[in-house]
């Protein structure tokens, strides 16, 4: 479908603007998942409650991550092939899709499950709250298979064009976990397995409600035998995109999850500070991720028609608009900083406040280097640079994991609070340093 708006040639303000809306609206009503589920638990069962629902999110970005970013990977050749109006091809791929996500969500699946005592353990998790991080992370695990199902069929969509349907989806998705949370965990009193058991149910309907919309929509889905036939290169062409994309989403996750052991072992009342705080930056993160994502669209088209300049000033452009974006969100921070907490945390949990304080306004300090990561590294993804991309989410765990194994250990929560400060800083000095390099060498060769 074409709209109003030209990527090649309109202001790159209106561009980035335009498209970033429904892509922030998007990231918006995922984090309703976890943030609802932050508060109702925070404020119904308790802070143990709290830290046992997040006690493992590294894990689960680690694992979660991968499986969304995978199906994002599959979304390419599915666009390619619909843009080139190969439909026999797309249904083939179609087709082997199916048997790749059968293979990865199963075997996954069945490796989470049968490791979460195992990882409970070696993550440190304070025996006070072991037994409801279990019963949450098991519950999670279950519901790997529907979260997969969801993120490829949604990505499909959107590499058809339609983007509107996902949203209104997700949409639905999120209000429905909110009454299956409240139903669950006030109404039957089931505790952190309602929590769990709403997020995993509405996944697995958003997911059912995806593939009909997609069966009724388009006619090339109807899949044949011979569809489901494997056939090689459609199954390395979907594992070349589908299995570095996962990395580069999950990879964050080991460094997150050493971490994370660490924070484990200076108690719950720790755990449940970080769970709380995290939740307040992954909203507020979204408005950069979407920045970024909309970039990563805007220097691939450009790039492609070798209009360097205005990859150039597009860059330039959201790197001020999420700089801008940052610096009013960390004066935020600090000026209702109690009245925030106090949305996720009880004013009673005097210590807890204090803690996750702490956290926020160090974090707050350097915002900015994340809103660099997203902008600049998503517009090298875009221009064709996926493997520095790779290589800043390399350093950014390596820094997450000496500070877990080493700094937190001798430190304390004050090396916690500065952890997502020092890969910040890191990722965005190394990726700022090579966009502005590869730019000088793409203007070189413009000019010859």
């Amino acid at each position: 479908m074409k709209n109003k708006y030209n990527i090649l040639e309109d202001q790159p303000i209106k561009i980035i603007l335009f498209f970033s809306i429904p892509v922030l609206l998007g990231l918006f009503f995922q984090q309703i998942y976890t943030t609802v589920d932050t508060i109702i638990v925070s404020k119904t069962l308790g802070q143990k409650a709290l830290a046992a629902t997040g006690c493992l999110n590294s894990v689960n970005f680690l694992i979660l991550g991968f499986c969304n970013g995978m199906a994002s990977g599959f979304s390419i050749p599915i666009a390619q092939t619909f843009g080139a109006e190969n439909k026999q091809k797309l249904r083939k791929y179609l087709g082997n899709m199916i048997w790749i996500y059968l293979f990865f969500a199963g075997v996954i699946t069945v490796i989470s499950l049968c490791l979460t005592n195992k990882i409970l353990i070696l993550t440190n998790t304070p025996k006070d709250i072991f037994s409801m991080a279990y019963t949450y992370m098991f519950v999670i695990f279950l519901g790997i298979p529907t979260q997969f199902a969801y993120n490829t069929f949604s990505g499909i969509m959107r590499s058809l064009g339609d983007v509107k349907t996902p949203l209104y989806v997700l949409i639905g998705c999120s209000l429905l976990n909110v009454c299956l949370d409240l139903g669950f965990i006030i109404v039957l009193h089931l505790g952190v397995f309602g929590a769990a058991f709403a997020t995993v149910l509405s996944e697995a309907i958003s997911a059912f409600a995806c593939l009909v919309i997609m069966y009724k929509q388009y006619d090339f889905v109807h899949l044949t035998k011979e569809d489901l036939y494997i056939e090689k290169s459609c199954l390395m062409n979907l594992l070349k995109d589908g299995i570095p994309m996962g990395l580069q989403m999950s990879i964050c996750g080991i460094g997150s999850l050493l971490l994370q052991s660490s924070v484990n072992a200076l108690g719950s009342v720790y755990v449940a500070s970080v769970t709380a705080s995290e939740r307040i930056w992954q909203i507020l993160q979204s408005v950069t991720a979407a920045i970024g994502t909309t970039l990563t669209v805007y220097c691939g088209q450009n790039i492609g028609a070798k209009k360097i300049e205005r990859v150039k000033q597009g860059v330039r452009t959201g790197v001020i608009m999420a700089m801008v974006y940052c610096f009013v969100s960390s004066i935020l921070i600090y000026v209702f900083k109690n009245q925030i907490i106090y949305i996720f945390i009880d004013k009673s949990a005097k210590e807890l406040v204090r803690l996750t304080r702490e956290y926020l306004m160090i974090n707050a300090l350097f915002f900015w280097a994340q809103g660099l990561i997203h902008t600049v590294r998503f517009s090298l993804q875009g221009m064709g640079y996926a493997k520095i991309s790779l290589f800043a989410a390399t350093l950014e765990m390596f820094a997450r994991a000496i500070t877990g194994l080493w700094v937190v250990p001798a430190f304390g929560f004050i090396a916690v609070c500065y952890s997502n400060a020092i890969a910040w800083v890191l990722a965005a000095t190394f990726i700022v340093f090579y966009y502005l390099k590869m730019m000088k060498i793409q203007i070189k060769k413009e000019n010859k």
